[in-house]
């Protein structure tokens, strides 16, 4: 399982992205702010309203540098014939990361063994290539795309300004906190 601050693991996948397969590997996530989004599956019910909610939010995430990068077991030939066949998934703009062999899926700890699938996980990298958020949900609980948004850009903010904190709920322009002596049993 990946702890924060970890690096990530050597990997080498390929994916479906706009119209052309491409391979993608643990460098390609360096330099830049990546979110890593596992799912179980292609052709499922919870999935497809997950992956559409973040094409929905994918500019949102640009504009702040990051990339996404939906991975599940299913091949990247898969991918393409889901975003072929589904108006949802059609949205899509990010790269959708085969892995059947399960590499990736294990190197974030995420593989139901006994399925041969992803839980629902989601890490954020930063551009050094470690893990600054780990989320992980039941397969029923579909996640949301603006709440992994803010996170990010409190991820963000609290990598550009060491010695701030960003309290609960958090969002862009609001106070931040300074841990000191004097916060201590004032909030």
């Amino acid at each position: 399982m990946p702890y924060i601050n970890s690096e990530i693991k050597p990997f080498t996948a390929q994916a479906f992205h706009n119209g052309d397969f491409v391979t993608v590997t643990e460098k390609t996530l360096k330099g830049k702010w990546s979110v890593v989004f596992f799912y179980p599956a292609d052709f499922t019910f919870v999935c497809p309203t997950e992956l559409g909610d973040l094409a929905d939010q994918y500019p949102q995430f640009k504009k702040l540098g990051v990339e996404i990068y939906a991975v599940s077991t299913d091949t990247h030939f898969t991918h393409k014939a889901w975003h072929d066949t589904s108006d949802t998934i059609k949205k899509i703009h990010y790269p959708m990361v085969g892995d059947p062999t399960g590499t990736i899926t294990r190197n974030f700890g995420v593989m139901i063994e006994s399925e041969g699938m992803a839980d629902r996980g989601t890490f954020v990298i930063d551009p050094d290539g470690k893990i600054q958020i780990v989320e992980i949900t039941a397969g029923g609980i579909g996640r949301d795309a603006s709440e992994l948004l803010r996170k990010v850009e409190a991820a963000q903010y609290v990598a550009a300004n060491p010695g701030e904190v960003c309290p609960a709920k958090w969002t862009q322009g609001a106070k931040t906190l300074k841990p000191s002596l004097d916060l201590v049993g004032k909030i």
